[in-house]
């Protein structure tokens, strides 16, 4: 187990500009990563599990997980609820790990506030064009979703400013590079280095005082 803390980081983006693909090579690529489950109060799509996708619950079952302030952030997303465990992510948090918060920007906000040490990434397609045809190319949604997603991501995409980070999302390899080269340069900040190699420090000052 590490002695520091892992980076938490969340991940935005209009829905279709391929933010899901990206995070599972990351997954694959860095066994450091892991990504939060959230509960949703949507329905399973073709293939997804029940505590791997998401933990599906009833909106009963979720606004008492509210009411008992079970969770990190929650926020509602078109007609559906989504949340986030807080002691899932302090767990991960404390064993070293980087923590993946896939999120919108209200949902980030509220995590901001409480953990103002997040680090914000977010994803952008590379058209409007572009990400019409990715939703349209799911064939998991239909027509109406689609157009209200469509309808919905110029007002997501208006927050991009409220990240870190910003990755266009058109070439696929070259997004990805820059999403792998921001998880490892936060892994370098000083605070971290300082936790991790205390002792290193420590002896590579001390040679000063022979010199001085």
């Amino acid at each position: 187990m590490n002695s520091h803390k892992g980076n938490l980081f969340i991940l935005s983006a209009p829905s279709g500009a391929g933010k899901s693909t990206l995070y599972k090579a990351l997954l694959k690529a860095d066994p450091q990563v892991r990504i939060s489950v959230s509960h949703t109060t949507r329905a399973p799509r073709a293939g997804e599990e029940h505590g791997r996708e998401y933990f599906f619950v009833d909106v009963d079952t979720f606004l008492d997980m509210i009411a008992e302030d079970a969770f990190f952030e929650h926020a509602q997303v078109f007609d559906n609820y989504y949340g986030t465990s807080k002691q899932a992510i302090f767990d991960m948090l404390d064993q070293g790990l980087d923590v993946i918060l896939e999120i919108d920007w209200q949902g980030a906000r509220q995590v901001r506030q409480l953990y103002p040490e997040a680090i914000g990434v977010f994803i952008l397609p590379p058209s409007l064009g572009a990400l019409q045809e990715r939703l349209d190319g799911r064939g998991t949604d239909s027509q109406e979703v689609i157009e209200r997603r469509m309808a919905k991501a110029v007002s997501e995409m208006s927050h991009y400013d409220e990240y870190d980070f910003v990755v266009i999302n058109d070439n696929f390899d070259t997004a990805f590079a820059q999403l792998q080269s921001i998880f490892s340069a936060m892994r370098t900040r000083r605070g971290i280095i300082q936790q991790i190699h205390g002792d290193l420090l420590n002896d590579l000052l001390s040679a000063q005082e022979g010199v001085q």
